[in-house]
């Protein structure tokens, strides 16, 4: 059993938008005894090849909390994505709320700002965030407490967020017949990965979990909610009691098979930079292509 502070008692309204350009789910999660609400993994939309940047999904959200009447408290990163671009400072532009991600970001900062030579005026600290979580920090949505549970693996600054009864996972698991995310990525390791998820695992039965990836394994339809006991009993790389070992020796062999994400590029320097989109010394938004960088 956890020992993070669980309250089942809260269950809050959870609204999925599902983006199928990067199968990424996003959410509106709202308090059930106000209207204050969060915002979860949002996405801004590039035309790599072109160039160009819509913001299409993340006016999908902000037309939701502005048709509910909802006041936006928080926009939360799970983790610095390297498969689709956050739309967070647009969002917050417009409705307000802080920008919050775990406080390992300063590792992905230092790390990627290193792979693409962004010099000293890329500031490694964080400040393009207005709150860095650290594992077990609270919050509030307004009156349902909430918390930040550090799960490295995947990435270093990896967090699952507990909102009552539901709790979002980001990439550190998929639905039970997906498995779990790769761990290979600058950061990434499987062992960690597992241990991470044995603490997602710890979490009530009944808690729900909320993925931010489905890619719809067997062609079966999109899916992004289920169960602590649904994973524990079904997960296909660690539920029924799969070991440690087991799961890093799945994870490494599978990984050194997959190929790097479509977005990676573009979605971690401007991931990294809390949404923001890189310039150049000219003040142009422009992103760069390290060869053979990653």
């Amino acid at each position: 059993m956890s020992n993070y502070p669980v309250d089942l008692t809260i269950r809050p309204d959870v609204t999925a938008f599902f983006d199928q350009a990067t199968n990424t789910i996003s959410y509106v999660v709202k308090d059930p005894g106000s209207n204050a609400c969060a915002v979860v993994d949002s996405v801004m939309d590039i035309d790599y090849s072109a160039g160009r940047i819509t913001y299409d999904s993340a006016d999908l959200i902000i037309d939701f909390i502005r048709d509910n009447d909802l006041a936006l408290e928080w926009i939360i990163e799970t983790h610095v994505h390297a498969d689709h671009l956050s739309a967070a400072p647009y969002i917050q532009a417009r409705l307000g709320g802080q920008i919050g991600i775990g406080d390992q970001i300063l590792v992905v900062q230092d790390t990627f700002g290193k792979i693409f030579n962004e010099g000293t005026e890329f500031q490694r600290d964080g400040s393009q965030f207005d709150r860095l979580f650290k594992d077990g920090d609270s919050y509030r949505i307004g009156q349902m407490d909430c918390f930040a549970m550090a799960t490295p693996g995947h990435t270093p600054a990896c967090m699952a967020h507990v909102m009552g009864d539901a709790t979002f996972v980001g990439d550190t698991l998929f639905m039970p017949d997906g498995g779990s995310a790769r761990a290979d990525f600058p950061g990434g390791d499987a062992a960690t990965l597992y241990d991470s998820i044995q603490r997602v695992l710890a979490l009530p039965d009944q808690m729900r979990l909320f993925m931010c990836h489905d890619y719809a394994p067997g062609g079966r339809e999109i899916q992004w909610e289920t169960t602590v006991a649904e994973e524990k009993a079904h997960n296909i790389h660690v539920g029924a009691g799969k070991t440690r070992d087991e799961f890093v020796r799945f994870r490494t062999e599978r990984d050194a098979t997959l190929d790097m994400p479509r977005l990676i590029l573009p979605s971690l320097q401007v991931n990294m930079r809390a949404g923001e989109i890189p310039r150049d010394k000219d003040g142009r938004p422009m992103l760069k292509v390290p060869i053979n960088g990653l």
